[in-house]
């Protein structure tokens, strides 16, 4: 199978302005990619958030759009709906493989939380409708590829797996189910060599007549590494090398443009904004893909430069609707499953309302907190609430969210409202922070710096939305697996005595 189809012709990357690396300074990991005649089309990894499954397009592997979502929902679960103290951050759906066959898109991932396997089926990427298949057991970091009337999978650790999937995608024929490399991190850490990470991420690509299967590898004591393994068949027998190793970029696949043009896109840990894209060119020689620039990742490429991460990857937005427009845009999610009858743009025409009917001990268990990535270098986050109609014990405002999160907003206790900074730099959520309020809007900000991996925020408020003051301390922000995500602008409301009152958001504003 080959991941892209159509030629339509020549252009001139002499471009005027350059785009450069990383193409995307926001958490967009796991990549997958592919391209319909001139169209790029690539799924990403948003682990525990709501809908899940990203997809994006793109004309020039540069300026990237979000167009939709593989699901809005796995399951009914607990943990997907912060229920009974539970929860999936850090799970939820994984590393994804998107795939174009036969006029259809293809669009698998897998879940931890749910021990399944899934694949998205649709003739129009863009408006849909899609057709679900799900089925036991979950594949990791699995690659779905096509051959003739085969569909097959790919997944695993260091040991690398293949089955075959039934035609209807109804599951696996587990009489099918081999061995394809029985170590796939050799040819980056000798054998016998202890820790470091086992190759994973398998992407397979057919590219004149031959095999490519690209995975990740992490050697100990050295950097993310990107292996290839080459066959004639299928079944292999497979060779492997080593064909980038520099700035951690690592873990993706192949994409070719009309031009005849190859890159490979990639990502890199960038500290607490999250894993990043990269795009590094590549060259063939001796029938094997050569990575970069003399083993290096350019930071300027032949590409057009990029006009912004806004408004395709993040947005502003006046929650205000027209008839026929969706509730949200693309550019939010959820944190989790959301309860959709405890939040509203419709209830108050230009406001966002959460509402709470149950009591939560902390943020991180508290439902409808609705999100938007961090984008480096920098980036500032605003926000205006309405307050009049909180409860005893509610506390609503603006966070940034990790594990060791920060949040400046509002707690109401008994009739009295107080302006509340709370840092979990720590791991352990701690008020720095109360200044009593008498008015109903109160005005939030949260700025971030992720240059040269800095990863510091600090919180604001303004009592008219134009002097702002300081609150609390700074946050150090930090990557951490048990979310396994970069930080998140997000809006919030919870109780934590009284259920039922709720908070009105008149806007949120992001820029850099």
């Amino acid at each position: 199978m080959f991941t892209c189809i159509g030629l339509i012709g020549f252009f001139d990357v002499s471009y005027a302005q350059k785009a450069k690396n990383p193409i995307i300074f926001a958490d967009v990991p796991d990549m997958s990619m592919i391209r319909v005649r001139d169209t790029y089309y690539m799924s990403s990894t948003t682990m525990h958030m709501n809908p899940g499954l990203p997809l994006m397009k793109s004309k020039d592997l540069v300026n990237w759009e979000l167009i939709g979502y593989g699901h809005t929902s796995l399951q009914d679960k607990d943990e997907l709906n912060l229920n009974n103290g539970k929860s999936t951050y850090g799970r939820g759906t994984w590393a994804s493989s998107i795939r174009y066959h036969n006029g259809m898109y293809y669009v698998s991932t897998f879940a931890q939380t749910t021990g399944k396997t899934y694949v998205y089926i649709t003739k129009d990427i863009e408006n849909g409708p899609w057709e679900i298949k799900e089925f036991e057991p979950l594949m990791h970091d699995h690659t779905l590829f096509f051959e003739d009337d085969k569909i097959y999978m790919i997944w695993g650790g260091g040991k690398l797996n293949m089955v075959e999937l039934k035609s209807d995608f109804s599951g696996i024929k587990p009489e099918t189910q081999r061995v394809l490399i029985e170590n796939a991190t050799l040819p980056g850490t000798p054998a016998g060599t202890k820790g470091g990470l086992p190759a994973e991420g398998s992407q397979l690509f057919k590219v004149n007549g031959k095999y490519y299967l690209f995975n990740i590898s992490w050697p100990p004591g050295g950097m993310r590494t990107v292996i290839v393994h080459r066959a004639d068949q299928l079944e292999g027998p497979y060779e492997g090398r080593v064909v980038l190793q520099d700035k951690g970029v690592a873990q993706g696949g192949l994409i070719d443009m009309p031009n005849g043009e190859w890159y490979a896109y990639l990502f890199q840990d960038y500290g607490a904004v999250g894993r990043i894209p990269f795009m590094v060119p590549v060259k063939w020689e001796d029938g094997w893909p050569v990575l970069g620039i003399d083993g290096k990742v350019p930071m300027e490429l032949d590409l057009p430069a990029s006009k912004g991460l806004i408004p395709g990857i993040v947005h502003s937005d006046d929650f205000s609707r027209k008839n026929g427009e969706p509730g949200l845009p693309l550019v939010w999610q959820w944190n989790h499953n959301p309860a959709d009858h405890l939040w509203s743009v419709s209830e108050r025409k230009g406001y966002l309302r959460l509402k709470t009917d149950r009591i939560d001990e902390g943020f991180l268990q508290a439902r409808n907190t609705l999100t938007q990535r961090t984008i480096g270098p920098t980036c500032v986050g605003s926000t205006a609430i309405d307050v009049s109609k909180m409860k005893d014990g509610d506390f609503a405002g603006l966070s940034l969210l990790q594990k060791n999160y920060g949040l400046v907003g509002v707690r109401m206790e008994g009739d009295k409202k107080s302006l509340v900074m709370v840092n979990a730099t720590t791991g352990t959520p701690e008020e720095v922070a109360d200044i009593s309020v008498t008015q109903q809007t109160l005005y939030l900000k949260a700025e971030c710096d992720f240059t040269n991996k800095k990863d510091v925020a600090n919180f604001f408020y303004s009592l008219d939305g134009k002097k702002w003051n300081p609150i609390g301390t700074e946050l150090k922000m930090a990557y951490t697996i048990p979310h396994f995500m970069g930080y998140r602008f997000g809006l919030f409301n919870y109780a934590t005595k009284t259920p039922g009152g709720y908070v009105d958001f008149d806007y949120f504003e992001i820029g850099q």
